[in-house]
């Protein structure tokens, strides 16, 4: 709670100066009430006009995203639909690849991985903070398979980020690089059809040592990507000791998707959508072995790992949230202002007014609590930021889900058919209030937080 009330006071305790050119800007402070504000935000806090612009950095990346969306992505998206509808469902989509190499000739490549200690010459990202990238990945957002052309989409960048905050030399050597290098895919088993894996001390894969290997049983759902033949490693959540404490019986492993002993029994439909190519597979694992070596951080360390993982993972999907709302606005509007019914346009009817002025105000709410968010990860960790992570993770999606729901109101009909691409997009985004923990664990923890404050607190 200390580094939260510091974070509060850095941000909102400011004075004003006149600067250079005459405008009053209200410059934070880092030292407060003879206090000092933490050392690992302190230094980039001090003198930093609280004026809500970007800086001269983030507008750059920004540009330059902006401009490839709009030269190379946008232009796409027919091809990437017609490539998607010819052959097989479960396939390389060639224009996805021819797009990849472009990104990254541009140094569009790997933005979601902040700068961190467990950088090397060997294995480092572009060098943006959480708060520097949340635009670009807002923007990314708009176009639902967007994020894929930088090496920036789920669940690899949860993925890269564990192998790099946790994996040896030999893993981040074997796995990490190709991920980095965008020339294969993960994914992250944890979910379980037999328990309410919400509550993630249910899960029952078992992890056990054999020898110099690990010997893992157990059956996985909604294992996110598995359906993508670039798909090779994955990173499994199951039990390594059940009577070991609760959160202590939990372990991460390494295992490929080749190994013997994998069966991909089902590919799982959202809302009647395959989500091919990626998918969403249903695994069983019997007598799968793999190496000791690839248990990653320590027998018990599962939930460690996960907290550091689903934490940036979570901020952006809400980051890329706030893209698809202003999209299904956009298709709003321009739908709207298109049509008429009983002797003037449909934008004219006020009930309409109304919807559109609320999306803008939701919009906007939600882009600075995500922008909050991000901001504290960046200055005080993930940890002290898992307030804001949570209330982001609750409000985006049902923002989203309520604009794009009036956005296929507008459409009639066509908002519920394949065309305006609304349909799809809706059952995408309501994915998003069960994945990565569904809303009333979130609301469970905001809650608890909350009252954590007037827990000694005197009661009247």
């Amino acid at each position: 709670m200390r580094h939260r009330r510091e974070y509060f006071l850095a941000t909102c305790r400011s004075i004003f100066h006149r600067s250079r050119d005459g405008v009053a800007k209200a410059v934070l402070r880092s030292n407060i009430d003879g206090g000092t504000v933490p050392p690992k935000f302190a230094t980039t806090c001090e003198d930093r006009p609280m004026d809500f612009n970007m800086s001269d950095r983030q507008r750059e990346w920004l540009d330059r995203v902006q401009s490839f969306m709009t030269k190379h992505v946008r232009p796409a998206v027919p091809i990437y639909r017609q490539q998607d509808e010819q052959g097989e469902r479960w396939k390389v989509i060639s224009i996805v690849e021819e797009l990849k190499k472009k990104a990254r000739a541009e140094g569009l490549w790997n933005m979601f991985m902040p700068p961190s200690e467990h950088e090397d010459d060997e294995f480092r990202g572009a060098g943006l903070s959480n708060l520097e990238y949340a635009p670009l990945a807002e923007e990314m957002g708009h176009i639902g398979w967007a994020s894929e052309v930088f090496n920036c989409s789920a669940p690899d960048t949860g993925n890269m980020e564990v192998l790099m905050r946790y994996g040896s030399k030999e893993n981040k050597r074997q796995w990490l690089r190709p991920l980095m290098e965008g020339e294969i895919r993960s994914a992250f088993l944890m979910t379980e059809p037999a328990v309410a894996s919400s509550d993630a001390t249910n899960i029952e894969t078992r992890i056990e040592k054999d020898g110099d290997h690990y010997v893992i049983n157990g059956r996985k759902w909604w294992s996110s990507g598995v359906g993508d033949p670039r798909c090779k490693i994955a990173i499994v959540m199951g039990k390594t000791d059940p009577k070991a404490p609760r959160h202590q019986q939990q372990s991460q492993i390494l295992v490929p998707l080749d190994s013997k002993g994998i069966t991909v029994e089902k590919l799982l439909p959202v809302f009647g959508f395959d989500d091919a190519p990626h998918g969403h597979a249903q695994v069983l694992m019997e007598n799968v072995r793999v190496p000791a070596s690839n248990l990653l951080l320590g027998e018990g360390r599962g939930f460690e790992i996960a907290q550091g993982r689903l934490g940036p993972g979570r901020i952006h999907h809400c980051m890329r949230t706030i893209g698809k709302a202003e999209e299904a606005l956009e298709k709003m509007v321009k739908r709207l202002s298109s049509r008429t019914a009983f002797g003037k346009k449909i934008i004219e009817h006020s009930i309409w007014e109304q919807r559109i002025a609320e999306a803008r105000t939701d919009i906007e709410m939600n882009r600075l609590l995500c922008l909050k968010a991000a901001d504290m990860m960046d200055k005080v960790g993930n940890k002290t930021a898992q307030l804001e992570i949570a209330m982001i993770k609750v409000a985006a999606p049902n923002m989203a889900l309520r604009i794009i729901d009036n956005a296929i109101q507008a459409f009639g009909a066509a908002g519920v058919s394949d065309d305006a691409g609304l349909a799809r997009d809706y059952a995408s985004m309501r994915t998003m209030r069960l994945a990565d923990g569904p809303d009333e664990v979130h609301n469970r923890a905001i809650a608890r937080l909350e009252l954590r404050k007037y827990s000694n607190s005197p009661t009247h």
